[in-house]
């Protein structure tokens, strides 16, 4: 019988998803599987900000494994293309750097090892949302290392002035931005982000139906789902209206508006406690968090990035590379030497409680941040990220094109990223079905 996990995918329907992905040299992944002193090597390949400084502590704490990093391109700016192709050319490191939405494309190449034995233990100690996100067949995949619940942050020094009120549903926020508005009329509540395909999955991820699910031996596709289009909906009216900057996050050009008061709120994941502080410093004591608006009151809220760990199917040192993903996820240190350099929001309970006593804070006003980031995390419904994610980021980015010139709407870019989901599958010979379950 072909094995199948509680949500009904099959394992040979799930790597029958050929990733498609080209990509250039490769890291070579051969050698000895021991040092000249004797230790294990261990191999990992990875983007991971602050991953040397982990490597080099969990090296200086023991003498049996010793970890040699090789920092990639980030996902999709080439690591992905360069781990798949590793993976089929059977010249993969142990360990494999798989954001939760890329860990399905990696699991098409048929290259991971099932680490559901070796990190079963661990499961109570996660937040569920981060240890959904390494199992999307129901079977473990990868070791989780932070989540990135998203939530609303504020220049409350603004809204205080403006008696304006804290935004708790999407209706209120559409009324505290037209406030916003009317208080200055060169300023905006917010951005909304058209080049970026991760934001508006998490937007989505909030309203509840999963763009992809397993369905037996088929992946259900619901991209245009009710829930999806009342997002879409609700955002073009805030674009037409002109109550948001259709703008992109990060640059320059944001920081100087998010400084200057000419942005007053960012819809962000937990990582960008630490974008805030290093981008705009000076404005210590101006900004705070709270959680996302809701639809109807009902607490919710998506996720935007996330990372995890995955071992090679032909690691010749499984053992090690797990004693590695063990100590790197649920170990406290990992979330002290995180706090030195970030505001890291681990996946795992235990070491987000040290994360969150080594936060040094005297930044945001009001509510503690790390107690808004666990509520946060608490709210997260369910959701499988399927094996053509990391492709539709782009695709719908490339529909969404012509919003902002008003060449199209948010609701066309959907649909036509639910037909083109549906297509990329079917041409890899996947069954599917559209629609909710």
């Amino acid at each position: 019988m072909t094995p199948r996990g509680p949500a009904g995918l099959t394992r040979r329907s799930f790597l029958s998803a050929s990733a498609g992905i080209t990509a250039g040299g490769l890291l070579g992944a051969c050698g000895s599987p021991t040092t000249a002193s004797g230790a294990t090597r261990v191999r990992i390949w990875s983007w991971f900000t602050g991953m040397d400084k982990f490597v080099a502590a969990f090296n200086a704490s023991q003498h049996e494994v010793s970890v040699e990093l090789s920092v990639i391109a980030r996902g999709l700016s080439g690591g992905y293309a360069q781990q798949t192709n590793a993976l089929r050319a059977h010249n993969a490191p142990d360990i494999l750097h798989a954001e939760y939405q890329g860990l399905p494309q990696l699991l098409t190449t048929g290259g991971l090892r099932d680490l559901t034995a070796d990190l079963a233990d661990l499961e109570p100690g996660y937040s569920p949302a981060a240890w959904r996100g390494v199992r999307p067949d129901g079977r473990t995949w990868a070791a989780p290392m932070d989540l990135a619940p998203m939530v609303f942050y504020y220049r409350k020094d603004l809204f205080d002035r403006h008696a304006i009120a804290v935004p708790r549903t999407w209706e209120e926020f559409r009324g505290a931005a037209e406030a916003v508005r009317k208080a200055d009329p060169g300023a905006r509540l917010t951005t909304f982000p058209l080049n970026d395909g991760s934001f508006f999955a998490g937007m989505c991820w909030q309203a509840g139906d999963p763009w992809w699910q397993a369905d037996g031996d088929a992946w259900r596709v619901n991209v245009d789902g009710e829930g999806t289009l009342r997002t879409a909906e609700y955002w073009q009216r805030m674009i037409t209206g002109d109550l948001v900057a259709a703008v992109p996050t990060g640059d320059q050009g944001w920081i100087g508006a998010m400084h200057q008061g000419r942005l007053w709120g960012l819809l962000g994941a937990a990582w960008s406690v630490g974008t805030l502080g290093k981008s705009v410093p000076q404005d210590k004591n101006r900004w705070a968090v709270t959680t996302m608006p809701t639809w109807d009151g009902v607490p919710s809220t998506g996720v935007q990035g996330g990372s995890a760990f995955a071992v090679s199917a032909e690691s010749k040192v499984p053992e090690a590379a797990v004693k590695f993903l063990r100590w790197l996820s649920t170990d406290p240190a990992v979330a002290k030497i995180g706090s030195t350099f970030t505001s890291p929001f681990p996946g795992y309970l235990p070491s987000r409680e040290a994360a969150k006593k080594a936060y040094k804070g005297g930044y945001f006003l009001g509510e503690p941040v790390y107690d808004v980031l666990d509520e946060a995390a608490r709210r997260v419904p369910d959701w499988t990220w399927g094996p053509n994610a990391l492709g539709m980021f782009s695709v719908v980015v490339d529909h969404m094109g012509g919003v902002k010139t008003g060449g199209s709407t948010l609701v066309t870019a959907v649909r036509q990223t639910q037909a083109d989901t549906v297509a990329n599958l079917r041409a890899r010979g996947i069954t599917v079905r559209e629609g909710k379950a």
